[in-house]
């Protein structure tokens, strides 16, 4: 199944056109389930990307904004007794791994920690003051307050 017709509603949006591309790609795009990850909602302006990464240090994870996309990488270093090692089950998966993340307007990563195995990347909503909704104040003239001009009798 390719693509949705946009076309009504971009006739009546302004600086949408990256929705609909953006649409476009993720029916086409196959999501990797690869860190496992939540994303919660604390409040209007606050959100947190929660992502499992057991297994990989603070040097091995790389997390960068450009352009309204989050990216976090991690990297595995060489393992120096591999060779060595015998499993009988590996469930726990230490491979390389990139995800992205769309970012609205105006969305700033705050800061990342990790504790425990979990990656925090805490988000805020900072909408610029001239972003904000503003009241206008309409002039009006003043119908009722015509001035009279007076002549003098010549």
């Amino acid at each position: 199944m390719r693509g949705f017709d946009m076309s009504p509603l971009l006739r009546t949006t302004v600086g949408f056109d990256r929705l609909a591309r953006t649409l476009d790609s993720l029916a086409t795009e196959q999501v990797p389930s690869y860190p496992p990850y939540n994303i919660e909602k604390l409040n209007d302006d606050d959100y947190v990307i929660t992502m499992a990464v057991a297994g990989f240090s603070q040097d091995e994870l790389d997390i960068v904004v450009k352009e309204n996309t989050l990216t976090v990488r991690g990297k595995t270093t060489a393992d120096d007794n591999a060779e060595e090692r015998q499993f009988l089950h590996r469930g726990i998966a230490a491979r390389a791994f990139e995800r992205h993340f769309s970012l609205a307007d105006h969305i700033k990563v705050a800061d990342a920690r990790l504790e425990n195995g979990l990656l925090h990347v805490s988000l805020k909503r900072e909408v610029p003051e001239e972003a904000k909704p503003r009241s206008i104040p309409i002039a009006t003239n003043a119908i009722g307050k015509q001035k009279t001009i007076e002549q003098k009798a010549a």
